[in-house]
């Protein structure tokens, strides 16, 4: 059975005892398989309905290039590197590429969008995605064939993939990387006060007039938030949860974050929110520990350079770095355990 999530997995929290300050402008637009919500403090109406129309335009050309599972530039993209012959890639989707390969890189292949295989194996390149999960064969048969970023290598525009294996699937980083660019795009028209918030992930900038804008972070495993963070000048937060894209097969839940050693749904992690300076960084890092788990997120935050996180475990445990710990508020009394790790 499919399961959605109905809530996002980070919400703007504005009080609903307060009148809002005008103008206060809102506005949501559907891209990326998600709800993405633009909010604008302090610009004139105008300009803000203009900055809509701009971002739903920009969104939709990036969701048909980017999808990993539709005809897109991502698709053509994938069928020529199946052939192993360098060739010249699409100049659009070349940035991103570029970034996926640091960032893959930085993680420890960690965040690996190079195991789209993996990710369709699963059933996760599906609109409706479902049961049964894959045979274990099948499984081990592409984890030893090792896709990775690695393989990707770029000259200048000239792109080679050098394992057959390799297909990419840009889900784990495309939203951070359109969330950065509508921000840009934001900061080019004149607004200063705004939020981009695409469901598990947002990017602020500014703040709500007097007081900087309040986040929370959604309950894995309960309705609302479990937590609210402050921020305010420019920060991207970004959560990763087993909550977002899975389905159940006889009892047990299989999620979307696939492990790339293993080739099975990540264990051990409910969700991991990071708070970063960019959405590209965020998005990617969020992926990358809610993989490395309880266990193993310390030391893939510091290879990422990643100063603050929040990671739930599969028994309901918070864990956080100290920086984190500082800035995070829980909403309910009395709050889940919490365990305050090294600082990174």
């Amino acid at each position: 059975m499919m399961r959605r999530a109905l809530l996002p997995a980070l919400l703007l929290l504005l009080s609903a005892c307060t009148p809002r300050p005008e103008p206060l402008y809102e506005t949501r637009v559907l891209a990326f398989g998600t709800l993405i919500d633009l909010t604008v403090y302090g610009a004139p109406r105008e300009l803000a309905e203009a900055a809509a129309a701009r971002m739903s335009r920009e969104l939709t050309l990036m969701n048909d290039a980017w999808h990993a599972w539709r005809p897109s530039t991502l698709g053509e993209f994938n069928a020529r590197c199946a052939g192993g012959e360098p060739f010249t890639a699409d100049p659009g989707l070349l940035p991103l590429i570029r970034l996926s390969h640091d960032l893959a890189e930085a993680s420890g292949e960690l965040f690996n969008p190079a195991a789209s295989r993996l990710f369709a194996l699963w059933g996760f390149h599906s609109d409706d995605p479902h049961g049964p999960p894959p045979a274990a064969a099948a499984v081990a048969e592409l984890v030893a064939q090792h896709p990775s970023m690695a393989d990707v290598h770029i000259e200048g525009g000239t792109v080679q993939c050098t394992n057959p294996a390799v297909k990419l699937d840009l889900g784990g980083i495309a939203k951070g990387y359109g969330v950065d660019r509508i921000i840009d795009m934001l900061r080019e028209m004149g607004i200063e006060n705004a939020i981009i918030n695409g469901g598990g992930g947002l990017r602020a900038i500014g703040r709500h007039g007097e007081r900087p804008w309040r986040i929370g972070i959604r309950d894995p495993r309960g309705p609302g938030s479990i937590a609210a963070v402050e921020v305010s000048g420019d920060e991207s937060v970004f959560t990763s949860g087993d909550y977002e894209r899975y389905y159940e097969h006889e009892g047990r839940r299989y999620h979307h974050i696939i492990d790339p050693r293993s080739g099975y749904p990540a264990a051990g992690t409910r969700s991991v929110t990071v708070i970063a300076d960019n959405g590209t960084l965020a998005d990617a890092a969020a992926t990358a520990l809610v993989v490395a788990g309880p266990e193993g997120w310390q030391s893939v935050a510091r290879d990422m350079g990643i100063h603050y996180v929040m990671l739930i475990d599969s028994e309901g445990t918070v864990h956080m770095n100290p920086a984190m710990a500082e800035r995070v508020s829980f909403v309910n009394d009395p709050p889940p355990r919490v365990i305050i790790s090294a600082p990174l």
